[in-house]
């Protein structure tokens, strides 16, 4: 597997309380780094401000400790205030263009959903650091998505882009490798590990997965 070495990692974790079923969110990030996790997006829709924060600052100090980069969703605020690596926005969100006009993103990473081809022509997808293509198959994890990409969806894009591709939706340990053959750099979940009894072993058999 060839990793684009502006965005060298394979196992990207989408991770929320909803997303956790009542485990310690914290606890299921930290084992989800030790089975091979190497970047982590925090995406809190229904917290407020305050107890996104908390969150944030927290789920820091465990990435910081790991040398794992974390990624806010849709937060500009709260990216700036816990110092993350990055932030993941949308077509719904703050554009990329604004974010790189703000001196505290001018160097961080910025992800940008594409559920469009044509897309891939603005300038919003210029300036971002890597696509995430969402969802590859449908899931209900995210329901607010316009198409379902499946395996010729992403041979489409890479042929399109230069850009590295993070591809998530109802992807596991049985279909990552198809979807990195069909050309994504880098494999994101949720449930996969979220809602796996044991999130260390998940990470790893999904990791194993996608590098052999």
């Amino acid at each position: 597997m060839k990793l684009h070495s502006q965005f060298p990692y394979a196992l990207y974790l989408v991770i929320s309380e909803e997303a956790c079923r009542g485990k310690d969110i914290l606890k299921v990030a930290e084992q989800a780094i030790q089975g091979g996790v190497d970047i982590i997006q925090l995406r809190e829709k229904q917290l407020n401000e305050p107890l996104f924060l908390e969150r944030a600052k927290r789920l820091r100090e465990i990435t910081e400790k790991y040398g794992v980069p974390l990624i806010i969703n849709d937060n500009p605020t709260i990216t700036s205030k816990v110092n993350a690596a990055g932030i993941h926005v949308g077509n719904n969100d703050i554009r990329p263009t604004t974010l790189r006009q703000q001196p505290p993103f001018k160097e961080k990473l910025i992800g940008y959903s594409i559920e469009y081809l044509t897309q891939l022509d603005n300038l919003q997808t210029m300036v971002s650091d890597y696509l995430a293509i969402s969802p590859v198959f449908r899931t209900d994890t995210k329901t607010d998505t316009v198409t379902e990409w499946g395996l010729e969806g992403i041979s489409k894009i890479r042929q399109l882009t230069p850009k590295p591709l993070v591809a998530i939706g109802n992807l596991h340990a049985k279909n990552a490798k198809t979807v990195t053959k069909a050309g994504a750099d880098c494999i994101a979940v949720v449930s996969a590990i979220c809602g796996a009894d044991q999130p260390q072993r998940a990470a790893y058999e999904l990791k194993n997965a996608i590098l052999t």
